[in-house]
């Protein structure tokens, strides 16, 4: 094999310049992205290299595919080296010093650890300003943070924050795989906004043409001549992706021989050319490279030395360009692909010896890394521990509150074909609870499908894996009419189950979901009280609760706060505090529709603390998104429309709890005359769908394009949609969700010249909210 020189920086220089500009005049934010393989990292490193002479500081971290659940982790890595860097203690910001907890590395050089905030959310937020005066205190400095496409939310969150205003000597430089074809849109959502003071650009990576190919094939073989039919076909088979033309060209016997590049193997097959790499090496080596491939994160020596059976060889496989040292005396590959395709190579029976050798090291280690321990037992082919380890780390990431991951372990789990069908049932259940506190539901409601379709799960756990499969899809999904029949069902197969039914009729009795009146939900709600009343199950005990907490404001009743006081705040079990803190978000949203303001605000106050304490995704984003509709109703518009696009971008997938968004850039587009923008945020608010919808928003977007109809002079139009909404209203008995709808279907009405419509109407609603809350009275 030809012994190549290490791989030039090729087709790169408009880029390349682009980049070191930005680095060199911060503040800067840069996003390199392409596909696997395109070369992002080697142009970063490129960059970093030809930067002016100076004193910056180079803080690198990287997000990794297997990751524990550690939010912020990648930037906390990148913020360990640079105790050297820093002032004096009592010269920092005293908020440096929320960060202690975070790195032990510079405690001593940190001021004192501020009184902890009983509020999750605001002691998050004194973290992003603790790291973001860390930042200005290094002075320049470039935080690169490596394929961001595998970071986790926490760590969007704070990328978001920093980039948003970064501190004035900083460049944050980001690198993302987007294939072609991949999904659109801003690495950190649309509520990243770009400052004016600060440059912000996209450094898009395509593949080399044949030109570009050909250039870089001679640079690695010191060459100039080489023959055109040579590169033409080096080029055909490499697609022009720089990764795989380097390890094509260091596999070649020689570009003479007419067959040389059949004879290396098909490119799209790596594991050829890395085979031809490690032939070289000698058998302590390759077991070292062998070793990092199993691993697939980058490790320590001592831990390559344990699952490899020999410390001697690492040395030479670094010498040998195979593995490449990364920061915090870590060793891996210096590429996805070429971990792949050395572990591809690796025969099976030896693959499961290492993962076995694996598995045994890292739980060794004072705090195992569950989930890779979970990865490590799957392919050692142990079941027994797979499932314990991948289960204790869904719940390890629950606890933390990182509902996401725990989420994507059971996932991956219940997709695996190997899974024992006795182990679905306890895994399928987990899933489904998980799913309904979380915010993602298209896997999962494919996924719980599919699993009660099968035979395996037993008739109660199938019975409650129906019913969460139903709460999620008439919440995440905001599809109600597939929702409610699968509560009905699992009602059914819950009948000895007494105590969980209650948990379905309690979720049924919620008055805004159906067309039933509010009579027919006060008796399921009724009934589920009954049925949990002799039981002894905290858990559904305090759902119940929460819902007749919810029930009692939705329909304005004076008992609601005297129910709301028994919610269980400071129960020692998550799972109960869970329950209270869906209880609180709700009680928001109706108080805010009640106009009970400082009562809606002191009960957001308390479901964010504990929607964060508790890792209860969905109510913490519900508050906020009707904490929205609360701004706008008391005129707080400044930057109204931006934060609620922001909020918008994150619903995506769960378009139910972005309804008070449509609503209020609807209301906004109303009120600035964008009268077809204002129509599409009506219809998303509910209209689309009102049967289906939550019912006191459909209420308010009615009102809202019956305004529109008359603002736009179609009378007539204006009629028949107030007429439409009353009948609802009417339908469902709760007059105090008209406080948007009647005024407008009043003037409607008034302005058809159909007054004793408009008086009767008004008459009816007076009538309808009488004697129920008041905000004096609270």
């Amino acid at each position: 094999m030809s012994i190549v020189p290490s791989s030039p920086l090729v087709g790169r220089a408009p880029e390349l310049a682009t980049l070191i500009d930005a680095m060199a005049r911060p503040p800067a934010v840069v996003l390199v992205e392409g596909e696997a393989g395109i070369g992002k990292t080697r142009l970063v490193r490129a960059a970093l290299d030809r930067l002016p002479r100076g004193d910056r500081a180079v803080l690198l971290g990287y997000c990794h595919q297997i990751r524990e659940p550690f939010p912020y982790g990648p930037v906390f890595e990148a913020l360990r080296d640079i105790r050297g860097r820093l002032p004096a203690a009592h010269r920092l910001n005293p908020v440096t010093g929320a960060l202690r907890g975070h790195l032990p590395e510079l405690a001593g050089a940190l001021p004192p650890s501020p009184q902890p905030l009983n509020d999750p959310r605001a002691e998050r937020h004194r973290v992003f300003r603790g790291i973001r005066a860390l930042l200005t205190a290094v002075g320049p400095a470039v935080l690169v943070i490596e394929d961001l496409h595998w970071a986790d939310d926490g760590t969007r969150d704070l990328l978001r924050f920093l980039s948003g205003q970064p501190p004035e000597g900083l460049a944050v430089v980001v690198t993302r795989r987007r294939e072609e074809g991949g999904p659109p849109g801003p690495p950190l959502g649309l509520a990243y906004r770009h400052q004016p003071d600060t440059a912000h650009l996209t450094v898009r990576l395509t593949p080399l043409d044949v030109s570009g190919v050909g250039s870089l094939a001679g640079a690695l073989l010191e060459r100039s001549d080489l023959p055109a039919g040579f590169v033409a076909r080096l080029y055909e088979r490499t697609a022009g992706i720089p990764f795989v033309v380097e390890e094509m060209v260091r596999s070649l016997p020689g570009v003479e021989e007419p067959d040389a590049l059949e004879r290396a193997g098909v490119p799209l097959l790596l594991r050829e050319a890395m085979a031809e790499r490690m032939a070289c090496l000698s058998p302590a080596a390759v077991g070292a490279v062998q070793a990092a491939a199993v691993l697939g994160l980058p490790a320590d020596e001592h831990l390559i030395a344990a699952v490899s059976g020999d410390s001697a060889g690492l040395g030479e496989a670094l010498r040998a360009g195979v593995l490449h040292e990364h920061p915090g005396g870590r060793y891996g590959f210096r590429h996805a692909l070429a971990q792949q395709a050395v572990y591809d190579a690796v025969p099976g029976p030896d693959r499961r010896s290492a993962h076995d050798r694996a598995m045994t090291a890292l739980g060794a280690m004072e705090s195992p890394p569950l989930v890779q321990l979970a990865f490590h037992a799957r392919h050692a082919g142990d079941t027994a521990a797979w499932i314990g380890h991948g289960t204790a780390a869904a719940r390890q990431a629950a606890a933390l509150g990182d509902t996401a991951l725990a989420v994507e372990v059971i996932e991956g789990m219940l997709d695996d074909p190997g899974l024992p069908a006795p182990a679905r049932g306890p895994l399928a259940l987990m899933l489904s609870r998980l799913a309904a506190t979380g915010l993602s539901h298209q896997r999962v409601v494919r996924l719980l499908r599919h699993l009660l379709r099968g035979e395996f799960l037993s008739g109660d756990v199938r019975g409650e894996v129906r019913l969460n499969l139903g709460l999620v899809l008439s919440n995440q999904a905001g599809d109600v009419a597939a929702g409610r029949p699968e509560m009905t069902a699992a009602l059914a197969e819950l009948s000895d189950r007494p105590t969980l039914a209650a948990r379905g009729w309690a979720s049924l009795a919620m008055p805004e979901w159906g067309d039933e009146p509010v009579s027919e939900h006060a008796g399921w709600m009724a009934r589920a009280e009954a049925l949990v009343a002799a039981a002894d199950n905290p858990e559904l005990a305090a759902a119940v609760l929460a819902n007749r907490a919810s029930f009692e404001m939705t329909i304005g009743s004076a008992d609601a706060f005297a129910v709301a006081a028994r919610l269980p705040v400071a129960d020692p079990v998550t799972e109960v505090r869970r329950e209270a803190a869906r209880a609180f978000c709700n009680l928001h949203d109706s108080a805010t529709t009640l106009g009970l303001y400082g009562a809606a605000e002191r009960f957001a106050r308390e479901g964010r603390r504990l929607a964060l304490e508790t890792g209860a995704q969905y109510p913490a984003y519900l508050v906020e998104a009707s904490t929205i509709r609360r701004e706008w109703l008391t005129g707080r518009w400044d930057g109204l429309r931006d934060r609620a696009a922001s909020l918008g971008e994150l619903a995506t997938e769960t378009p139910l709890i972005a309804v008070d968004l449509w609503l209020v850039l609807g209301l906004l587009a109303l009120a600035t005359g964008e009268w077809e923008e204002a129509l599409k945020h009506f219809h998303n608010a509910g209209l689309d769908a009102p049967e289906s919808r939550h019912a006191p928003v459909v209420a308010a977007a009615a009102g809202g394009l019956v305004e529109l109809h008359l603002a736009r002079g179609r009378v007539d139009a204006a009629v028949a949609e107030a007429e439409r909404a009353v009948v609802r209203l009417r339908r469902k008995g709760v007059w105090v969700w008209g406080a948007t709808l009647v005024p407008s279907a009043v003037t409607a009405f008034a302005a058809a010249g159909r007054l004793r419509a408009a008086h009767d109407l008004a008459t009816e609603y007076a009538g309808g909210v009488a004697g129920r809350v008041a905000p004096a009275a609270h």
